[in-house]
């Protein structure tokens, strides 16, 4: 299996002056780069001498992807939770708009009652893509991941079970918490995932409990669609799956990448 050598924590984000970089994160300090994305994908690490504080800087989605897809009912459990059917032969899929994205600490923002009134949350695994790829072999498919992130798949399921398909119900602004980095050299194949809602535990998984693997996904996807660097893939959320409401903290964790934290409103 094809894991990168090098494990880093590469964060987007944005300064004081309002200029937008990127850079490695070192426990609470930021190694700024000149690199651009393109240039981290080919091994390109250029440190422009400037360090500042994690906290002094407004971090960003880590990407702008040309597309963020979704991989549904991944997870057994989550699947019949949600209505679905669990251990698919194929996954089921589906695209977020980019206007759905939003950074961590950014909040999510809950549509009318008039339009959905049970808003939930699912925490995921996402790859970010870091070559150009069509009809990639299974075996070959890792070495296309650039890295891990995290993502919070926030669907309006009152929407997904009554629509034929599931643009609506996904779609909304803010329903595509990213972030907060990019982790370099991790296997997403065996990652824990733990979600919690105020603080009280409401999903725990392993991206190893999924029905369809990881290399089987993203080269089933490719022989769709060309997969082009910075492209996110949401692998499915295990499940626990459950409402949020106004006023709450939603914070999504994977092992050796850190914490996605999102409020409600």
């Amino acid at each position: 299996m094809h894991v990168l050598q090098k494990t880093r924590k590469i964060v987007r984000y944005q300064n004081q002056q309002g200029n937008i970089h990127y850079g490695i994160v070192e426990d609470d300090m930021i190694l700024q780069l000149s690199s651009s994305f393109a240039e981290l994908v080919n091994k390109e690490i250029k440190y422009d001498g400037v360090e500042l504080k994690y906290s002094d800087v407004k971090i960003l989605e880590p990407v702008k992807p040309s597309k963020v897809v979704n991989f549904g009912w991944t997870y057994a459990g989550h699947a019949k939770e949600t209505g679905g059917e669990a251990n698919l032969v194929e996954p089921f899929l589906f695209l977020k708009p980019l206007s759905s994205l939003i950074a961590d600490k950014e909040n999510i923002i809950l549509p009318p009652n008039e339009l959905s009134n049970q808003v939930e949350l699912e925490g995921e695994v996402a790859l970010v893509i870091g070559k150009r790829g069509k009809n990639i072999k299974e075996e070959d498919a890792l070495d296309y991941v650039f890295g891990c992130t995290i993502f919070n798949d926030v669907t309006a399921r009152d929407l997904t079970k009554k629509d034929p398909q599931f643009t609506r119900g996904k779609g909304f602004d803010t329903f595509g918490p990213l972030g907060p980095c990019i982790v370099t050299g991790v296997d997403p194949t065996n990652l824990r995932i733990v979600t919690t809602l105020n603080g009280r535990v409401v999903q725990d998984g392993n991206t190893n409990e999924m029905s369809l693997s990881i290399p089987f996904l993203i080269s089933w996807l490719s022989q769709v669609m060309t997969l082009e660097p910075g492209d996110i893939l949401a692998t499915g959320s295990p499940s626990g799956s459950c409402t949020i409401k106004s006023g709450d903290e939603v914070v999504v964790e994977v092992e050796n990448i850190g914490r996605l934290s999102n409020g409600v409103q």
